[in-house]
């Protein structure tokens, strides 16, 4: 007897749903990509319990007659690809014929449309891809309403995380198809309360001043460039503007949002040499490129590509963000690359409020050995580079990583609530955060308000902040919020409370930085409230503040006894 069987055809749709829709997100940037290949200029979006009860999204596109509303629920069915040449040609966001099929095998389905040349449509409903009723019904555009996600594939729906997060990962999928097409206008409307509403923009710096705010989009700076079929619009941080994670980064390849870490890596390299080691740019890459160029066809979800020259994409992703950065930074490579005049040197290694050093102190006399490590007052120094603080005394040399240590030092005042003395701003600041950022911040605002953060809603996802703790006056805020959002969304560790997360954040945020000279009475204190931690040795996120060479060790180095 044959073992080998063919499988029902509704096994099969589901196992092919299982590749598309991997979660309610899924859906909604299947149906809006079908809306945007439709030609819509509006586009809705509607979702009730994170996407599992509703999904439905309307727009305002050509339209489909009643034989292709019929088709377009059978598998392999498509507008959009023809002939195998096509396939190497794709220029429309969709082209596989699976997605509404896939969506209808595993929830209950109404969709709803009438192609614009007539005022009436048809309605059709169906559960678990099966047709269940056709009628006549108004229309302009196309409707899709998908509800029960998952209903009939328990083992599936098991899978999904509580409606906030799938809620976030919606979110996302709005945030990237409005980036890429910023023609269109979007609406969102989740649990009946329109939480985006984005208009259509003139262009891509538009969209993203609309998304982040004003503030967020002077962070970074516009970069342009063509190549032999190949272009790059793009828009990365300024050589100060970092973030403590890479929850800004967006790639679009023929305005498809995809991942690619060779492109990734090709921007940080660009950053090489002015990119802290735990920080990460901002950037949105918008490449264009011949459609025969680039395989969309790797993966069902159309988020993988293969490039047919993929080192030389790297290359010119590379070349043309770091020769932007190359203006961007003169002054930073300037105070590194310039030699100081002698005055400027003897400031950095003798600050002139010391008045007890003297007034021409040889070079070697900053590291002497028979200096005792006491934390005076004036307290011998010297830097290294632009971040490390060398000092002497006590049998040894100790060096010391300025921003670790300042981050270490706050991080336990924010826990213990030590000098965070909150004070009223004159000026209460507006702070405008993308739509997820806004509702995490939001949802955490008691804690924040702990560490003398006090803010409030103001809706159209900005937060007014009406105090700030001493500690925090010059910070940039906007990006204390965003990155304290960030971690939140990715997760607290099990070892870990909220608390301790947002306090290393805000504190990783303040502390002193690279370019940063402190004079003698900073150094001094820094040492001084270093040595008050409970753990002095190591910044909140594991890395050394100091490290010690005793003098034996010292001489074994230079192979003396």
């Amino acid at each position: 007897m044959s073992q080998i069987k063919i499988l029902p055809h509704d096994l099969r749709n589901k196992i092919a749903a299982g590749e598309v829709i991997e979660r309610p997100a899924s859906v909604v940037k299947e149906l809006i990509e079908n809306s945007i290949d439709a030609g819509s200029t509006d586009i809705k979006i509607e979702v009730l319990y994170g996407g599992k009860r509703l999904i439905r999204v309307s727009d305002n596109g050509t339209g489909m007659d009643k034989e292709d509303a019929f088709l377009c629920f059978e598998r392999y069915a498509t507008s959009k690809l023809f002939s195998e040449e096509d396939l190497f040609n794709i220029r429309t966001m969709g082209f596989r014929g699976e997605a509404l099929s896939s969506i209808a095998s595993v929830s209950r389905v109404t969709l709803v449309t009438a192609p614009k040349s007539i005022s009436h449509g048809v309605s059709i409903e169906t559960h678990g891809g099966e047709i269940k009723s056709v009628k006549d019904a108004p229309s302009i555009g196309t409707t899709v309403e998908v509800k029960d996600l998952f209903f009939n594939t328990p083992a599936r729906k098991k899978f999904l995380k509580k409606n906030t997060t799938e809620l976030l990962h919606i979110i996302d999928r709005v945030t990237e198809e409005a980036l890429a097409y910023y023609e269109i206008g979007f609406t969102f409307i989740s649990d009946n309360h329109e939480t985006m509403n984005i208009p259509f923009a003139s262009g891509i710096k538009e969209r993203i001043m609309q998304i982040y705010g004003g503030e967020f989009l002077d962070g970074l700076i516009e970069v342009n460039a063509e190549a032999e079929n190949l272009k790059i619009q793009s828009f990365v941080s300024k050589a100060v503007n970092f973030r403590n994670s890479k929850a800004h980064q967006f790639l679009f390849i023929n305005r498809r949002p995809i991942r690619d870490t060779s492109i990734a890596h090709a921007v940080y390299k660009a950053f090489e040499g002015i990119l802290p080691h735990d920080r990460h740019p901002v950037f949105f890459l918008f490449l264009d490129i011949e459609p025969g160029k680039v395989d969309f066809n790797v993966h069902p979800t159309k988020r993988e590509v293969r490039f047919e020259d993929k080192e030389f994409i790297y290359r010119f992703v590379y070349t043309s963000i770091r020769d932007a950065m190359k203006k961007d930074r003169i002054e930073y490579a300037v105070q590194f690359t310039e030699v100081p005049p002698a005055d400027s040197l003897r400031h950095f290694l003798f600050p002139s409020d010391s008045p007890s050093l003297p007034s021409s102190p040889p070079f070697g006399s900053a590291l002497s050995e028979h200096l005792d490590f006491a934390y005076t007052h004036y307290l011998p120094f010297m830097y290294l580079g632009d971040s490390f603080i060398a000092i002497s005394g006590k049998g040894g040399l100790t060096l010391i990583d300025h921003h670790a240590a300042h981050e270490r030092i706050l991080y336990e005042k924010f826990l213990k609530g030590i000098h965070i003395n909150s004070y009223q701003l004159l000026f209460p600041k507006q702070v405008k955060l993308s739509h997820k950022e806004y509702r995490i911040i939001i949802k955490n605002s008691s804690v924040l308000r702990d560490f003398g953060i006090d803010l409030d809603d103001f809706g159209h996802d900005t937060v007014i902040v009406r105090s700030l703790p001493d500690v925090l006056k010059e910070a940039d805020i906007r990006g204390i919020l965003s990155d304290s959002a960030s971690y939140l969304i990715e997760g607290i560790p099990l070892d870990t409370s909220m608390r301790e997360v947002l306090a290393a954040k805000i504190a990783c945020h303040k502390s002193v930085r690279g370019k940063t000279i402190l004079n003698q009475e900073e150094v001094s204190q820094l040492l001084s409230d270093l040595e008050d931690c409970d753990n002095p040795d190591n910044c909140p996120h594991g890395r050394p503040t100091r490290i010690f060479f005793s003098l034996n060790e010292l001489k074994k180095m230079f192979k003396r006894k």
